[in-house]
């Protein structure tokens, strides 16, 4: 199912047949989460709380991951009786644009992406000067406090490549390859950082358009060509490694493929031994997080954090030892 346009709003209803079922699944402590809740039916309804909150984020169209914090975001919409909108635009300039029109709008919160921090800091004061208060996710934990958001839900990037580099290490990688699919975006050049910065051996990286995933597949095939002595190719989102298996094969190489993130094709090709590992952020938690934030803080006054610290949701390993435990999830659309 694919994310929306970026010129759109899509909204959740809370007062419909998808809040019922929610709430079920949430007291039976059973619900996979898996429901259509993303067909996009243009409904709307105001919540129970009379809560309005706007999701912006850079996901890229058709995204799994992003389909995954969007998914959190409305579990945690129905349960908070708001009314959710999520829009996304990978372009920085789009996106400050989808903040200024959940501003104008009247949200009553808003969570954003700080993928590009500078292009987001007019739209945060502008929506602070009107009131509305907004809570950061996924992207630009370095940068939320001076952004002006009043919390941020995410992984330490730094950390988790670190930690990537250290794995490597565990596993007698010599010569590392981190691809890169969106320039400019401070998240994954922070990853990619962090895999040089403990990995022992030598890491390259590689700069790709994720948009267009024929050419990031042959990119990364040609590079394998021309550097045999690539044993790793470390990716920055699941499709990307799938990708990369691909590449493997065009190339003849012998490298082995490792990502961040996590979708439920990821987690059949760590079970098939096609990719080693992958570092799990739990973008459904990043969602759900999000919005029951800024419910919670406009219905009493919480800060999670203290509005000092990041509320951290990764990283963790996924290996073929612990997989079996993540697939039932993945499956179910939460992990």
């Amino acid at each position: 199912m694919k994310t929306p346009p970026s010129h759109k709003y899509l909204r959740s209803a809370p007062g419909t047949a998808l809040t019922a079922a929610v709430a079920v699944c949430l007291l039976m402590s059973g619900c996979s989460g898996s429901g259509d809740a993303q067909s996009g039916s243009g409904a709307r309804a105001s919540g129970a709380s009379g809560l309005k909150v706007a999701m912006v984020t850079h996901g890229a169209e058709g995204d799994a991951f992003w389909q995954l914090v969007r998914r959190g975001a409305e579990v945690a919409a129905a349960k908070d009786g708001v009314e959710l909108t999520y829009a996304s635009d990978a372009d920085a300039a789009g996106q400050a644009k989808l903040v200024r029109d959940a501003i104008r709008e009247g949200a009553d919160g808003i969570a954003l992406t700080l993928a590009k921090p500078d292009a987001m800091k007019e739209p945060i004061a502008e929506a602070k000067a009107a009131g509305i208060p907004v809570v950061g996710l996924n992207s630009g934990i370095g940068s939320w406090r001076s952004s002006g958001v009043l919390q941020y839900f995410g992984q330490d990037e730094s950390v988790a490549g670190r930690a990537v580099g250290d794995k490597l290490d565990d596993l007698g990688a010599k010569h590392a390859l981190c691809v890169i699919h969106e320039r400019g975006n401070i998240a994954l050049e922070a990853r990619c950082a962090g895999v040089k910065k403990t990995f022992g051996g030598r890491t390259d990286m590689l700069y790709s358009d994720g948009t267009d995933m024929d050419a990031l597949t042959e990119s990364v095939a040609a590079r394998l060509r021309l550097d045999p002595d690539i044993d790793e190719v470390v990716t920055n989102g699941a499709q990307f490694a799938l990708a990369a298996v691909k590449s493997v094969h065009k190339a003849g190489s012998r490298a082995h493929i490792a990502t961040f993130d996590l979708n439920k094709e990821l987690v059949k090709a760590v079970q098939d031994g096609d990719v080693q590992f992958a570092v799990d952020q739990q973008p459904y938690l990043q969602g759900y997080l999000a919005v029951d934030a800024l419910w919670l803080y406009r219905s009493n006054g919480n800060v999670s954090g203290g509005g000092v610290a990041p509320v951290l949701t990764g990283p963790a390993f996924v290996t073929k030892t612990n997989v079996a435990s993540v697939a039932k999830l993945a499956a179910g659309g939460t992990r």
